[in-house]
C-alpha cells in the first residue's frame, strides 16, 4: 500500500488524498518512507547476487537444494528454505529432467511386449 502511495507522489499525485483513499495517516506513510533497510533485507541482497552468480554458472540448470549446496561450499551459512524462497521471489527455477527416450517398463516380459506391439 505505501509503494502505491510513493508511486502516487511519483506521478505527482497528492499524497494526503491518496493517504486518505487507504485509511492510512499521513505519519505513518513518511515514517515507511525515511526508514532504511534491515539487516535481513540487506543479506537478502547480497544472497541474491550470489545466487544470480550460481545459477548463471549452472547454466540455470540448477534447483534450490544445489544452489544451497553450492553456497556452503563457497562457506555461506544459510538455509535451504531462504534460498529456494529468494529464488522464488526472483523467478527462478531449475530444469527438469526432459523425458528423453522412452524405455519399455521392466516390469514387462518379452511376451508381453510382443503382444503388445513395442519395440
Amino acid at each position: 500500500m505505501y509503494s502505491f502511495i510513493e508511486a502516487e507522489k511519483a506521478g505527482q499525485g497528492n499524497v494526503m488524498v491518496t493517504c486518505e483513499l487507504f485509511c492510512v495517516s499521513r505519519s505513518a506513510y513518511y515514517e515507511w518512507e525515511k526508514k532504511e533497510a534491515s539487516q535481513r533485507e540487506l543479506g537478502d541482497a547480497d544472497l541474491g547476487t550470489q545466487i544470480r552468480r550460481i545459477h548463471k554458472k549452472s547454466r540455470q540448470t540448477y534447483g534450490a537444494p544445489r544452489v544451497h549446496w553450492a553456497l556452503r561450499q563457497q562457506g555461506e551459512r544459510c538455509s535451504r528454505k531462504r534460498v529456494a524462497r529468494l529464488m522464488r521471489q526472483l523467478g527462478w527455477w531449475g530444469a527438469t529432467p526432459s523425458a528423453g527416450r522412452r524405455r519399455p517398463s521392466p516390469i514387462l516380459g518379452e511376451s508381453d511386449r510382443a503382444r503388445s506391439g513395442r519395440p
